[in-house]
């Protein structure tokens, strides 16, 4: 018997082309299926590592006794450490000031990036330009920025008290922006202000180029003018940008450590002034942890500090989203 005798017979036509469906049909399940939770698997395992332990391990931390300065101190210390933080006066000051700076921030920072946003979205001269310039701030180094500020609102040769003495105040004795708690709160407000106002102002910018014209002409010949039409049909269209806004504001403004750390003129202290003026919660746990090196009592307020942060921002978009005409 030949070899061609005994080798077996081709797939006849119908099944080769079954066999090519069911891979094709096994290929776009995997695609359609698999392939998304692959490429988004990164990020995750990224944020399991640099995001979830961390912060797993700081609330470990934050129930035992952990002391650069004196390493036999150790073991379990359940609850003690937030005991001691809610009963530490220096805690509720940092507290307070964190939650004054924070108002004075975000408030104006959000209403003036949507009235600067505004007067872009109309025809101007010179668009690109002015869009760009209002980027700048936001593009500037932190550290550059805030040291310029710092001059900027010194007692003696500061810019701030010239420009309030040629309107009559402070003449006589020029304001020590560092002294008191209203006048360093507004000092740091304003660095935070001028950072982040051009950088809010373009999102709300983009959110309002997609806003049909037809809108703003059907409100116009129902006789709606530039202010109904602001806050009556682009404040409700753009909201889930404000609320993006509002949230990151809220983490960013809780968080405030650089402006108030190079305000003062020993940052090293992390003291915010003489009598902790303007010491945020962000400087305090870096005065705790690190200074007195106590890394329980500063993760203890780390924990605390995010549970504020997590409380206000959800009602902070809440209230936006109801503002803003939402259900």
């Amino acid at each position: 018997m030949s070899l061609t005798q005994i080798r077996p017979a081709p797939p006849a036509p119908e099944q080769r082309s079954a066999s090519i469906s069911k891979s094709k049909l096994w290929w776009h399940r995997f695609d359609t299926k698999a392939v998304p939770y692959l490429l988004i698997a990164p990020f995750f395992v990224l944020f399991a590592i640099f995001g979830l332990f961390p912060l797993i391990y700081n609330a470990v931390v934050s129930l035992r006794h952990w002391r650069l300065d004196d390493p036999k101190k150790t073991g379990w210390a359940g609850f003690e450490n937030y005991t001691k933080v809610f009963a530490d006066d220096v805690f509720w000051n940092a507290l307070g000031n964190t939650f004054g700076i924070f108002i004075l921030s975000t408030v104006p920072q959000l209403v003036l990036a949507l009235i600067i946003a505004n007067l872009l979205n109309h025809k101007l001269r010179f668009t690109t330009f002015w869009r760009v310039a209002v980027l700048l701030p936001y593009v500037t180094p932190v550290a550059a920025s805030t040291l310029l500020f710092a001059m900027f609102f010194q007692r003696d040769s500061g810019m701030a008290n010239w420009f309030l003495s040629m309107v009559g105040f402070g003449q006589e004795e020029p304001l020590n922006w560092r002294a008191e708690k209203w006048s360093s709160w507004i000092a740091i407000a304003t660095m935070v202000n001028w950072k982040w106002i051009g950088y809010n102002a373009l999102l709300y910018l983009s959110a309002m180029q997609a806003i049909p014209k037809d809108v703003y002409e059907a409100a116009a010949v129902d006789g709606a003018g530039p202010q109904r039409q602001l806050w009556q049909i682009t404040v409700p269209m753009i909201q889930p940008v404000l609320i993006f806004t509002v949230v990151l504001s809220t983490i960013g403004g809780l968080q405030l450590f650089n402006e108030p750390m190079l305000f003062d003129e020993n940052p090293a202290l992390a003291s915010g002034g003489s009598d902790g003026q303007w010491q945020t919660i962000a400087q305090l746990i870096y005065q705790v942890g690190w200074r007195n090196g106590n890394l329980g009592s500063a993760a203890a307020m780390s924990w605390i500090l995010f549970l504020i942060i997590l409380v206000v921002a959800g009602i902070n978009a809440l209230l936006t989203k109801r503002l803003g005409g939402g259900r």
